[in-house]
């Protein structure tokens, strides 16, 4: 059933190659002319290329894949699902709270399904930390932990739009989306209050390029792992007002406390999530093939390598160690058949929030703030799995 839908993608930069997992992609969109050459190269010379994502419209659509810049995720999302065509948008699903709402609000009211790309939530060691979670391995999650060493940074995030604000809001929610999702989903919570700090402590001193300076389409024909160290870094975006180093404490709605701090300049470049709860504590040291996941939760004693539980990782080998082939899967077959998913479009809403709300105490000296909640027949719309 899955390999008959028509799909179009849209937006297609580094990370179209998502699409490369469903069976045919029958057209797509982007306004570059690298764009639309890239989308022949992916998806083959029959591919029904456009320049404005509108004309999309007009063809009989089963789903599209968005995987626009940011801030051209919730207009295009919100057109799609007005017109009916199940939608998969690249996280973060907006880069304000309050786009996220009106997303899922169309979404809610024109019944069209709603699927957002946190691909993390299908990768092998956050599977195995939520399985040992909910196992019960650990008692009751009390505090979630979560480090990560953004080790290529400065390539991925400081040479094209993502070291702007107006672009993306910050990376504590554009890279910071995917964490401040897996904290809530392994807590079985949402932030409602957080405090930050941050700052652009190496990155704001790089030379930049000249605004309208030529440069390449995709973040794979400008990266270079033998720059080092971060300061030796050149040719970074004309605008670069985002922090590159941030760290967030919040509470959850069920009383869980969370941490996340966010580098962009460290040698090493992984997450490490500590779940603690009020008997043992579980945590993955390597994220991708090779990972192990540790559970202490026998005996008190000081530091042990030798875990009382240690489960090796055999992750896959395609993009996100297997992630991406399995977030893709679950989307098709949720626009072929609807149902549950490991994904929840309320859930990106959430972090999306959080993530705005940590920003914002950055820039304000580190100043508390309240997390908005969803509308209440919002969330028991998504809750339920779209169902009415």
């Amino acid at each position: 059933m899955t390999a008959e839908l028509r799909i179009a993608v849209v937006g297609i930069g580094q990370r179209a190659s998502l699409a490369m997992h469903v069976p045919t992609v029958m057209a797509a969109a982007d306004p570059d002319p690298r764009g639309q050459e890239r989308a022949r190269d992916l998806f083959g010379p029959e591919v029904q290329v456009k320049r404005d994502y509108r004309d999309l419209l007009e063809l009989d659509l089963d789903g599209v894949i968005l995987t626009t810049p940011d801030d051209l995720h919730a207009g295009p999302a919100i057109d799609f699902l007005k017109a009916g065509v199940a939608v998969l948008v690249e996280k973060p699903l907006a880069i304000t709270t309050e786009d996220c709402d009106e997303v899922l609000e169309t979404a809610m009211a024109t019944g069209t399904r709603l699927y957002v790309g946190h691909n993390l939530r299908h990768a092998a060691a956050i599977r195995a930390l939520r399985d040992v979670v909910r196992a019960g391995d650990i008692g009751s999650v009390k505090a979630v932990w979560c480090r990560h060493f953004v080790g290529h940074g400065g390539d991925f995030y400081f040479r094209d739009w993502h070291a702007e604000r107006s672009r993306g809001t910050g990376l504590l929610l554009q890279k910071g989306a995917h964490d401040i999702d897996v904290i809530h989903w392994l807590a079985d919570g949402a932030c409602r209050e957080v405090v930050a700090y941050g700052g652009l402590e190496v990155y704001g001193h790089n030379p930049r390029r000249e605004p309208g300076a030529p440069w390449p389409a995709l973040m794979g024909d400008w990266y270079d792992p033998g720059v080092w160290p971060p300061s030796a870094l050149h040719d970074l975006n004309p605008v670069v007002d985002v922090e590159d180093v941030s760290m967030m404490l919040g509470r959850l709605d069920n009383g869980v406390f969370i941490s996340y701090q966010q580098c962009h300049f460290t040698p090493d470049y992984w997450r490490n999530y500590t779940v603690i709860g009020d008997e043992g504590r579980c945590e993955n040291f390597g994220d991708l093939d090779g990972a192990a996941i540790k559970v202490w939760n026998k005996r008190r004693s000081g530091y042990r390598e030798d875990a009382d539980k240690t489960i090796a990782i055999q992750a896959g080998t395609s993009g996100h160690g297997g992630a991406d082939a399995g977030l893709v899967m679950e989307w098709l077959r949720f626009v072929a058949e609807g149902g549950p998913t490991e994904t929840s479009p309320l859930a990106a809403r959430e972090a999306v929030a959080a993530g705005v709300a940590a920003t914002n105490s950055i820039r304000t000296g580190g100043r508390p703030v309240t997390v908005s909640a969803p509308r209440p027949e919002l969330a028991a719309y998504f809750t339920a799995h779209q169902v009415k």
